[in-house]
């Protein structure tokens, strides 16, 4: 029973406090469900360009991972992570974040090439999707989808 700050038995607004109490859990169980359900979303590996024209490259990939968020994906874009971290000019610091990157397409469950010309670290990363039988969808660069490769 809700007492008033006098002690005195209050109905009405321990009714109130419980109606209150009511929509505030209805509401974050459903906050909880929405959180799980974005959280439990497909991992998509996001492979584009990088090196040559950075700024422009960058902003592409930006396209891309929103491209794979609107398509209820979880875009995993290594290429925007490790050149941030990394220098892209030192040939060991290069290799170790494109093995990075590797490590991350493991942990997705599909692989998703932007742009019909690949460079040589695109290259490796289709080849250890291939390694590794992910499913590959391959997009144009105005996101339409060439075709896809289900190994």
């Amino acid at each position: 029973m809700y007492k008033n700050k006098e002690g005195y038995t209050d109905p009405t607004a321990g009714a109130a406090m419980a109606s209150i109490m009511k929509e505030y859990r209805q509401n974050q169980r459903r906050i909880y469900r929405k959180h799980s359900e974005i959280k439990a979303r497909p991992k998509v590996y996001v492979v584009s360009k990088y090196a040559g024209n950075i700024e422009g490259n960058t902003a592409a990939a930006i396209r891309y991972a929103r491209f794979a968020i609107e398509k209820k994906r979880l875009p995993v874009v290594s290429h925007l992570l490790y050149p941030q971290i990394l220098d892209d000019g030192d040939p060991e610091q290069r290799e170790l974040g494109l093995l990075f990157g590797q490590a991350l397409l493991a942990l997705c469950e599909e692989v998703w090439v932007f742009g019909t010309e690949h460079s040589s670290g695109m290259q490796a990363e289709i080849h250890e999707a291939h390694r590794l039988k992910k499913r590959i969808r391959f997009y144009s660069e105005r996101l339409e989808e060439i075709h896809e490769d289900d190994r």
